[in-house]
């Protein structure tokens, strides 16, 4: 069972369309013992990261992240998701946020002929090898859509790689915790790939605390 969280930030169906048609068993939900008792877990989102932490709260749902993280269940966090996993972002100064990983969100500077924020296709390349990117080749090219972008101060975290006036760390993996900042589910047969690999990685005894 892959289980999405559900916290009113969006996303959730065309992650929950992309996991059925991979034939994955999927529920959604935002009650703590479903998410818990889950296989896998998934954190999509589009929005504001503060907006984003404050429902997440308002929820009950930053412990529980933290305990499925901890325990060793593979959890994925798709765009916004990948920001939230992060300590602080420019777009909410003063909030924090889930602070599993190291590292800050900062916003996309401007610079001629880029349009912000990032939305299309670019193609990605792969500083270290990642569990997530089995059988997918250099220069793949994933759909983005957002304002900010995840600087790790962890680079060994770093497992896929893309350039938008700035080098942009555009996947994550520590141990049970992987992140896309692109969406797998918009990015067509290889980002199907993408949550097919996710799908079958096996939990492990303890995880990122």
């Amino acid at each position: 069972m892959i289980t999405i969280i559900d916290y009113d930030a969006g996303n959730i169906k065309s992650v929950e369309k992309a996991l059925l048609y991979l034939g994955q068993e999927v529920c959604v939900t935002r009650k703590a013992q479903e998410i818990l008792a889950a296989d896998k877990v998934i954190l999509p989102g589009v929005g504001s990261f503060g907006n984003s932490m404050e429902k997440l709260k308002e929820y009950g749902l930053v412990d529980v992240i933290r305990q499925v993280c901890k325990r060793g269940t593979p959890f994925l966090g798709i765009c916004l998701g990948l920001q939230l996993l992060f300590e602080e972002s420019e777009e909410s100064p003063g909030i924090k946020g889930l602070g599993i990983l190291p590292g800050k969100i900062l916003r996309i500077p401007k610079a001629p002929g880029l349009k912000i924020p990032h939305m299309g296709w670019n193609s990605l390349y792969f500083p270290r090898e990642g569990r997530l990117f089995q059988g997918i080749s250099q220069e793949t090219y994933v759909y983005f859509v957002h304002s900010y972008y995840l600087q790790a101060a962890d680079e060994t975290i770093v497992t896929a790689a893309t350039d938008y006036g700035v080098s942009i760390h555009a996947s994550v993996e520590k141990d049970n915790v992987f992140a896309c900042q692109f969406h797998p589910e918009k990015s067509g047969d290889l980002g199907l790939r993408i949550l097919k690999n996710f799908a079958d990685i096996s939990a492990k005894q303890g995880g990122v605390c």
